[in-house]
């Protein structure tokens, strides 16, 4: 325990000399291989916030909290354990372009190989819209990608800034530190929405837009130059996600669902087994119905899994 506390606080030393860590790039495990990564334990110290740890970490807002609900955002204890939630399952999608899910609040970027180079998986936080400036699902394309954009505001904006008694939106916001785009902007061909940088880092794995993702600084940075005009962008919704780790390891991770689906907890619960259900017939069963491979679910562990909805895999098949 000392050896392990003693490596803790070298660790936020070099921290303190390093102004971020990035754990997103992965070499792509194989098809059959659904999820990757791997959980994290820090000490904390009250240097720092809880939001400051996950940027270094490249962690959403909530999935911070979501791993930490005992662990003070603002204030840390010195020494208190710190989960970093950096294993993931893979979406259920095609593995290309960009797959964004919206209740994880996590975009994963599948860039294609060149020659003799191991396929990657890349994965960022991102911030979605509020509930009543939802983000939209489907699939689409980058129509196009700009350097420090200009941001017009929308109609809709300028109306709701009035509503509230804000100051007046301009009618054009230039590049600059007040521009809340960023440096960076990726459009997408549904008309209006964009993934984007920010002015407000803190705010990134929440749900606080007007309906476009926002990456930290740093991430839509490193994006900007690895995507391409025309890549395929896809947004799905889902709070369950199941994956293989071999033949015979199950692993879930579950999100709260968003808000705007108005799922009660024995709904979601039930949609839950019904996922579970729907996958193992998928990923068990050949062509002709016959089980490939026989696989018991631990209730224990995955009745936990339901109750902490903390967007860790955790494994809910039996030995």
């Amino acid at each position: 325990m000392q050896i392990f506390k003693i490596r803790s606080l070298l660790l936020l030393m070099m921290l303190s000399v390093t102004p971020y860590i990035y754990a997103s790039n992965w070499i792509r495990p194989p098809d059959d291989i659904d999820i990757f990564g791997q959980i994290q334990i820090i000490q904390a110290s009250h240097t720092e916030t809880l939001l400051d740890v996950a940027r270094r970490y490249d962690i959403g807002q909530d999935a911070m909290m979501l791993a930490n609900p005992n662990v003070d955002r603002w204030l840390p204890e010195d020494g208190a354990k710190v989960i970093l939630p950096l294993r993931f399952i893979i979406p259920r999608a095609e593995r290309t372009g960009l797959v964004i899910n919206l209740p994880e609040m996590r975009l994963y970027y599948f860039p294609k190989p060149t020659k003799g180079q191991n396929p990657e998986i890349i994965t960022h936080p991102v911030s979605i819209g509020r509930m009543d400036w939802n983000t939209p699902l489907g699939k689409t394309t980058i129509v196009r990608k700009q350097k420090d954009p200009t941001w017009t505001p929308p109609q809709s904006l300028r109306k709701e800034a009035v509503k509230e008694g804000r100051p007046p939106l301009p009618d054009i916001v230039p590049p600059g530190p007040d521009n809340p785009l960023g440096r960076y902007a990726l459009y997408l061909g549904l008309s209006g929405y964009l993934i984007h940088g920010t002015n407000k880092p803190l705010g990134v794995g929440m749900r606080v837009t007007h309906g476009c993702m926002r990456l930290y600084p740093e991430d839509i940075e490193k994006l900007f130059q690895l995507i391409p005009t025309g890549t395929p962008v896809q947004i799905v919704n889902q709070p369950v996600k199941l994956g293989w780790q071999g033949d015979r390891f199950l692993y879930i991770e579950l999100h709260p669902p968003l808000e705007e689906d108005n799922i009660e907890p024995s709904d979601f619960e039930e949609e839950i087994h019904r996922t579970i259900s729907e996958f193992l017939k998928n990923t068990t069963q050949d062509t002709d119905g016959r089980v490939t491979r026989d696989i018991r679910i631990d209730q224990q562990a995955l009745e936990s899994a339901i109750k902490a909805k903390n967007g860790i895999p955790t494994l809910i098949s039996e030995d």
